[in-house]
C-alpha cells in the first residue's frame, strides 16, 4: 500500500497550456468491428514499432480527441491509441444500448482483446477512470499500469457544481434540457462546457474554441447523442451506489497495476479532496496534483500529466533507457515543476 499524503497546501500555480480540441496533425482514425458494437479509434504513428502499447479512455460527453494534446508527448515512450466509447465521439450505440460503467468496461476489454497487445498502460478521465478503474480489476492481466485523471469515483458528498450532470440521470430530464436549450448556439454550450471543466476557460486559444464547436456540431448531429449522454450518467449514478464486490471502491482495492492519480485543485467535477481517499483506496498509487488544474488536466497540463506518466512507464520496467525521463521532461524526486505536487510511493 503506498503511504501518499496529500500536501497540506495545494501546489504552487503555473500557466496551463490547454490543448486544441479538435484532429491534430499527425493522427489517423479507423473503426473496429467487435461483437455488439463498432469502435472508432485514434492513433498515431509510434516512434519505435516496439513500443509498449497505451490505450486512452474519455469522460462523459467526450471523445477521443480529448487525448490529442497528451499523445504526441508521449509518442516516444507508448504505442498508443484513444477510443471513443459506444455511443460518444464517432462511434455508434452499442447493440445492446448498455451504456453503464460495467458495459462501457466490456467495450474496452473487448477491444484490448482483439488487439491482442496486452498488458497496456491504461488511462481514464472522469467516466473513462471509473470505466478503467473496473477493468484493471477484473482484468489485471490486460493493465500494466493504470493513470487516472479526476476518475468519477463514488463521494458521499457530491460538489454542487456536479449536481446539473448527475440530474441529466433522471428519466425526461435529458429531453426537457433539450427543450429548454433549443435556442442554444454551439458556441453558447461550448462556452458552458469549458466553463465547467476547465480551471481556467480564459486560457483556452480561438484555435481550440473552434475546433470545440465544430466537435460540439458534430456531436450534436447525431441523433443518439442526448440518448447516450443520459444513459452514460445514468450509468455513474448506478455504479455509485453497488456495494460489495462490485463497489468501485472495493475494485479500486483490488487492482494490481502501479497507478497515477491526478487530481486539479480547480475541479468543479470531482472533488479534490477526494485525491486522499484514492491515493490510500489503490494499493500501489501515486499522486499529482495540479492547482490550476480543472477537470481535464490532460488537455490543460499535458506537458505535466506526460512527465509522470512516463515516470509510472519508467518505473514499471518499459522505458528501454531509463535517459528518457529526463529527456521527455519527466518530474524527478527532488525537482519538481512548480506547478505540481505528488509523492512516490
Amino acid at each position: 500500500m503506498s503511504s501518499t499524503e496529500l500536501p497540506d497546501v495545494l501546489a504552487a500555480t503555473v500557466a496551463p497550456r490547454p490543448g486544441a480540441v479538435g484532429d491534430a496533425e499527425g493522427e489517423h482514425t479507423h473503426s473496429v468491428t467487435l461483437p455488439g458494437m463498432t469502435l472508432s479509434v485514434r492513433g498515431r504513428p509510434a516512434a519505435d514499432a516496439g513500443l509498449p502499447p497505451a490505450l486512452y479512455v474519455h469522460g462523459l460527453g467526450g471523445s477521443s480527441r480529448n487525448w490529442s494534446a497528451l499523445m504526441p508527448l508521449l509518442q516516444d515512450v507508448v504505442h498508443g491509441e484513444a477510443l471513443d466509447l459506444p455511443g460518444f465521439g464517432d462511434s455508434p450505440p452499442p447493440d445492446d444500448g448498455d451504456y453503464s460503467v460495467t458495459g462501457h468496461a466490456r467495450a474496452v476489454i473487448r477491444f484490448l482483446e482483439a488487439r491482442g497487445r496486452g498488458p497496456v498502460h491504461l488511462v481514464g478521465n472522469s467516466l473513462g477512470g471509473a470505466v478503467t478503474t473496473r477493468v484493471a480489476a477484473v482484468r489485471p492481466d490486460l493493465v500494466r499500469t493504470l493513470t487516472l485523471v479526476s476518475p468519477a469515483l463514488p463521494e458521499l458528498r457530491v460538489q454542487r457544481t456536479a449536481v446539473p450532470t448527475g440530474l441529466l440521470a433522471l428519466p425526461g430530464v435529458a429531453a426537457l434540457f433539450t427543450r429548454l436549450t433549443k435556442e442554444w448556439t454551439p458556441e453558447m454550450r461550448v462556452r458552458g462546457v469549458m466553463e465547467l471543466c476547465y480551471g481556467d476557460p480564459a486560457k483556452v486559444s480561438p484555435e481550440a474554441f473552434a475546433a470545440a464547436v465544430r466537435e460540439m456540431e458534430r456531436r450534436l448531429a447525431h441523433p443518439y447523442f442526448w440518448d447516450a449522454m443520459a444513459r452514460s450518467a445514468r450509468g455513474i449514478v448506478n455504479a455509485y451506489t453497488l456495494g460489495g464486490q462490485h463497489g468501485l471502491w472495493r475494485q479500486a482495492e483490488r487492482v494490481l497495476a502501479p497507478t497515477l492519480l491526478v487530481y486539479g485543485g480547480r475541479d468543479q467535477l470531482v472533488s479534490y479532496r477526494m485525491a486522499h481517499k484514492a491515493a490510500a483506496a489503490f494499493r500501489d498509487s501515486r499522486l499529482l496534483t495540479l492547482t490550476e488544474a480543472g477537470h481535464v488536466a490532460m488537455m490543460e497540463f499535458p506537458d505535466a500529466v506526460a512527465a509522470a506518466i512516463r515516470e509510472l512507464v519508467a518505473d514499471a520496467g518499459e522505458l528501454r533507457d531509463p535517459r528518457e525521463v529526463r529527456k521527455g521532461g519527466g518530474v524527478s524526486d527532488d525537482r519538481r515543476d512548480p506547478g505540481t505536487s505528488g509523492t512516490r510511493s
